[in-house]
């Protein structure tokens, strides 16, 4: 089955895997979501990732090792889509809005790669608003 927005698909694992309290997911290997996770591991809100191969199909498949403290609370309390295929989402470095007054993270897509709002900010540089999480 083709997925048509594979960065919804990706959140939509993770959301659901974070809160069945899953200790790995599996999301579809691209460069995009490679890059997202890179960006959740730099900021705390998981343990890694790993490319693995998928037994049945013979595809890459991005593991995402999820974080939890040792009471079992969640690192990641929520993800949210802001920019969608049938809406992009751009904004400028001055006016990159802050997730619950920092205690959260927006991941940007700007001309220097895929960064946090806090790096996009010291850059100075804008992008497309990709999601927000905390």
């Amino acid at each position: 089955m083709a997925v048509t927005d594979p960065i919804a698909d990706m959140l939509t694992r993770v959301r659901n895997a974070n809160r069945n309290r899953f200790k790995s997911v599996d999301v579809l290997t691209s460069k995009m979501n490679t890059e997202i996770a890179k960006v959740l591991k730099r900021s705390g809100y998981i343990n890694g990732f790993d490319i693995k191969k998928d037994g049945k199909t013979g595809h890459n498949v991005l593991r995402i090792y999820l974080k939890y403290s040792p009471t079992k609370e969640r690192a990641i309390r929520d993800l949210q889509r802001i920019s969608k295929p049938s809406r992009r989402v751009y904004s400028r470095s001055d006016e990159i809005p802050s997730v619950l007054n920092g205690l959260g993270v927006t991941i940007i897509s700007t001309s220097k790669g895929i960064m946090t709002d806090k790096e996009a900010r010291a850059e100075n540089v804008g992008g497309e608003l990709i999601c927000s999480v905390w």
